[in-house]
């Protein structure tokens, strides 16, 4: 059970809630299967025979690691990971049905339909039917028959500065402000435009010990690791073209890219400041 609640002091907590957890092994390769697609490929015997146990170089206790002829499988393993956000997480329509479903969570959420404490206890599909009682809406429709939201604008994370736009992922209540004034902005009702920027995720997120060849112990982390993983170089490559701002809706529309790009590119004070003006895509 302590193992369970992430308590334990056991080296095989590593197993359970760590960098190289059983888990982050699985879902993948089960993700990869279910969605028909290839890109789960990883070396997953190689991985699990070059783990080990290890003194933590950090000195706190035993601790699961890898020996150093397993570097190669973890490779695998993180542009397994990587391939399955470029091409299935981050995909445009699980964006769009995504980005579908947190506005109606939202919507609901805000009206008083659905509260915060009882949240958790639906599935998607159970929370989506208790949304279809409660409060029903086109948008809701349109999610449940897979009639999703369209692109009318994308740009890769790459063409945008760095550290920008991250107001997109993380001010949900700014968010719905300005994917509302766009709507008007553009003819369209509230809640038929929407925005989308995934959260930056710990994709390649990477803590664990080594066991090297000369019988050393190094912890491989984010920092990287010369002659091995350059994971802070390959990390940001690999989010900027996996990542893309959107901008979806329930119809075609004309919107000017330089105005998206100039909007998703001010601080969020500045974006406050113009929907006080009622002009997000004006000069």
């Amino acid at each position: 059970m302590a193992l369970v609640r992430g308590r334990s002091d056991s080296a095989l907590q590593g197993l359970i809630s760590g960098s190289l957890d059983l888990d982050k092994i699985e879902y993948l390769k089960r993700d990869a299967f279910m969605c028909g697609v290839n890109y789960g490929d990883i070396d997953v015997d190689r991985l699990l025979n070059s783990l080990t146990v290890v003194d933590d170089p950090d000195g706190r206790g035993r601790a699961v690691g890898l020996y150093e002829k397993g570097l190669s499988a973890l490779e695998s393993l993180l542009f397994a990971k990587y391939q399955m956000y470029r091409n299935v997480y981050w995909h445009h329509a699980v964006r769009s049905a995504t980005a579908m479903y947190k506005r109606l969570v939202d919507g609901a959420l805000r009206a008083g339909s659905l509260s915060a404490e009882t949240l958790a206890a639906y599935t998607d599909e159970g929370l989506l039917y208790e949304l279809a009682r409660r409060a029903p809406s086109q948008l809701l429709s349109a999610l449940r028959e897979r009639r999703l939201y369209k692109r009318v604008f994308e740009c890769p994370a790459a063409e945008l500065p760095a550290g920008r736009g991250e107001w997109i992922a993380d001010d949900r209540a700014l968010v719905v402000a300005v994917e509302d004034q766009l709507a008007r902005e553009v003819g369209l009702s509230a809640g038929e435009i929407l925005l989308d920027y995934p959260v930056k995720t710990q994709m390649l997120g990477l803590n664990i010990p080594v066991l090297r060849r000369n019988g050393s112990v190094r912890r491989l982390t984010a920092e990287g690791w010369e002659g091995a993983i350059n994971l802070p170089t390959l990390s940001e490559e690999l989010y900027r073209s996996a990542r893309w701002l959107r901008v979806f809706a329930c119809r075609p529309v004309d919107v000017s890219r330089d105005a998206i790009v100039r909007l998703a590119t001010l601080p969020a004070d500045e974006v406050r400041e113009r929907l006080a003006s009622r002009s997000l895509l004006g000069a």
